[in-house]
C-alpha cells in the first residue's frame, strides 16, 4: 500500500510539472516559472485533500534523491564550452567570488540587523547554493536543513523573476555576465532559465553555479567567523 502510495506521489509530481511546463512554454511568463507554479499547485492539493507533508515526501524522497546526480549532469554542456570558459576563467572566477561573498554578507548582516533567530540565519546564509550543498553548508554551520530549501528555492525564483528586468535596466547582454548573475544567485533554478537564453548563458551559469557550491563551503564558516552571525 505504502508502495503504490508512493508512487502516486511520484506520478502527481511528474504530471504537475509537466503541465506547468506546458503552460510556461505557452506564455513564458516569469511568474509562471515551472518550478514556483508546480510547488503551489503541489500544496494546494496537499492541503484539499489533507495529505500530510510527511506522506507526500514518501514518494517526493525518490524525486528528491535526483538532485544529486542532475547537478553532475551539468558537465556535459561544461564541456561542449570547455574552450571559451577556459578562455575566460578569470572573469568568471571573478564574478563567482562577488557573487558568493556578496550573497552571503548581505543575507547575513540584513538578518542579524532585523533581528531573526540565529539559527535561521545560519540556513539562509548559504541559499544561492545548490541545494544539495547548501543543505550540507547549513548543517556544518549549525542550520536548519528544511530551511535552507525553502531558502534556496525563493532565492532561485526571485532572481529569475527579477533578472530579465534587471538585464535590461542595466543592459546586460553578455552570455558571460547572464551566465554569472543565474549561476551565482539563483542556483540550479537560475541555470534552468539561462538555457532560455542561449547554450554558452547555460554553460556559464552551470560551471559559476558549481565553483559558487565549491567556493561556498569554505566561504560560510568564514563569514560567519568575521560578521559574529
Amino acid at each position: 500500500m505504502q508502495l503504490i502510495f508512493a508512487l502516486g506521489m511520484i506520478l502527481l509530481t511528474v504530471a504537475v510539472y509537466f503541465v506547468m511546463t506546458k503552460i510556461y512554454k505557452r506564455y513564458s511568463y516569469s511568474f509562471l516559472l515551472p518550478a514556483l507554479t508546480a510547488t503551489a499547485l503541489i500544496i494546494i492539493i496537499l492541503l484539499m485533500f489533507h495529505i500530510p507533508y510527511k506522506s507526500y515526501m514518501i514518494g517526493g524522497q525518490w524525486i528528491s534523491s535526483l538532485l544529486g546526480p542532475s547537478v553532475i549532469a551539468l558537465a556535459y554542456p561544461l564541456y561542449k564550452q570547455r574552450h571559451f570558459l577556459t578562455r575566460y576563467l578569470f572573469p568568471i572566477l571573478g564574478g563567482v567570488l562577488v557573487g558568493t561573498l556578496s550573497g552571503m554578507v548581505s543575507v547575513g548582516l540584513l538578518a542579524k540587523i532585523l533581528g531573526i533567530n540565529h539559527e535561521l540565519i545560519l540556513s539562509i546564509l548559504p541559499k544561492s547554493l545548490t541545494i544539495p550543498v547548501a543543505i550540507e553548508v547549513a548543517r556544518g554551520l549549525g542550520g536548519n536543513a528544511s530551511m535552507v530549501i525553502v531558502g534556496v528555492i525563493i532565492s532561485g525564483i526571485f532572481g529569475v523573476i527579477a533578472a530579465p528586468a534587471i538585464f535590461k535596466l542595466l543592459r546586460v547582454h553578455s552570455p558571460i555576465g547572464r551566465g554569472i548573475a543565474f549561476g551565482s544567485t539563483s542556483n540550479a533554478i537560475g541555470t534552468s532559465k539561462a538555457a532560455e537564453y542561449s547554450e554558452l548563458t547555460f554553460s556559464v551559469s552551470s560551471v559559476t553555479m558549481a565553483l559558487c557550491a565549491i567556493l561556498g563551503s569554505f566561504l560560510g564558516p568564514v563569514v560567519v567567523w568575521l560578521f559574529h552571525i
